[in-house]
């Protein structure tokens, strides 16, 4: 998952997606989005597919990507329990950052 998110474009995608919800979006909705070609777009979704980081389902003629918020979360909490070992610094900016959204 760390290499899919270290590509600027597939963070911008990941961003999308997560705004988009329950309801995803197409694959050309987030190529728009993003300012990707069909073809570019397509690679980074699938890159971002495999990693674990987006699913998709096929709805009649068209893919429709969703972000995988279990596993975005799954991430989130390995960053902040297992890796940074729940260090209230690191903690406090992050429940700040929340609180200002």
């Amino acid at each position: 998952m760390f290499g899919a998110l270290s590509q600027e474009t597939r963070l911008k995608v990941v961003r999308y997606l997560v705004q988009c919800g329950e309801e995803g979006a197409s694959a050309g909705d987030v190529g728009a989005q993003v300012h990707a070609s069909s073809s570019r777009a397509s690679f980074h979704l699938t890159a971002l597919e495999r990693a674990g980081v987006i699913s998709s389902e096929r709805q009649s003629r068209r893919i429709i990507y969703r972000a995988n918020f279990d596993n975005i979360g799954g991430l989130v909490s390995f960053l902040l329990n297992d890796c940074c070992g729940n260090h209230p610094e690191i903690l406090a900016c992050c429940k700040a950052d929340i609180e200002s959204c």
